[in-house]
């Protein structure tokens, strides 16, 4: 990287982890090397009846999906000596990235304890709140739908030190969140945000697309 003093701060892209009931920040994880490209996908939720006005009904906010690919080396910290990457490799950044998938190991005791003496009826864990991080400009609820890992190179005791993750994801809006929720009220100012962009865009002469209007 340049160390040029006028460069700018390239920002990372990562992950927040949020408690859901207090909305205090649990672990951050900022992406080594940001991805080239990150792919969006929305699928309009449209009303499926027959009758007049239907087809122009929105149910709600698009299924919207993202998906990246990240890279993770080890060859910086090695350069540098760092002790924990000499021992382990990059285990530590890839299980910080795939533990964001598993129920914490304490509840899954704890609660796998109680329902043991007839305490608690055995529910699914509650996880922390994720929110998927791009710029001060896409601050998003999402669940991680996929996360897949492919270790490209190892040391001599088997320990990974290069790999790509890809990560899946689905971003939660009100509807999966509700109104109230701090997911709820951060994918609203996510939404916001680009009502915002859109108003900036303008619109255009019609002329433009070849038209002199509408009949």
């Amino acid at each position: 990287m340049s160390t040029f003093p006028g460069s700018p701060r390239l920002l990372k892209g990562g992950i927040v982890l949020l408690d859901p009931s207090t909305a205090a920040v649990l672990r951050s994880i900022a992406l080594q090397y940001n991805p080239d490209t990150l792919t969006r996908t929305l699928q309009p939720r449209t009303s499926q009846g027959s009758s007049f006005g239907e087809a122009l009904r929105l149910k709600g906010p698009p299924v919207e999906t993202y998906r990246l690919e990240a890279e993770i080396d080890a060859a910086d910290q090695m350069e540098h000596g760092d002790a924990q990457t000499a021992a382990s490799g990059i285990h530590a950044q890839l299980a910080a990235l795939e533990t964001t998938v598993y129920p914490d190991s304490a509840r899954l005791i704890e609660t796998n304890a109680l329902a043991r003496t007839g305490t608690l009826e055995i529910a699914p864990v509650i996880g922390p709140l994720t929110l998927f991080v791009w710029s001060k400009h896409r601050v998003v609820p999402v669940r991680i739908t996929d996360l897949s890992v492919t270790e490209e190179a190892f040391d001599p005791s088997l320990n990974p030190t290069r790999a790509r993750v890809t990560l899946a994801m689905r971003v939660l809006n009100t509807d999966d969140l509700g109104f109230s929720s701090k997911g709820g009220s951060l994918y609203m100012a996510y939404q916001q945000q680009k009502e915002q962009f859109a108003s900036q865009n303008g619109g255009v002469n019609l002329g433009l697309l070849g038209l002199s209007g509408i009949a």
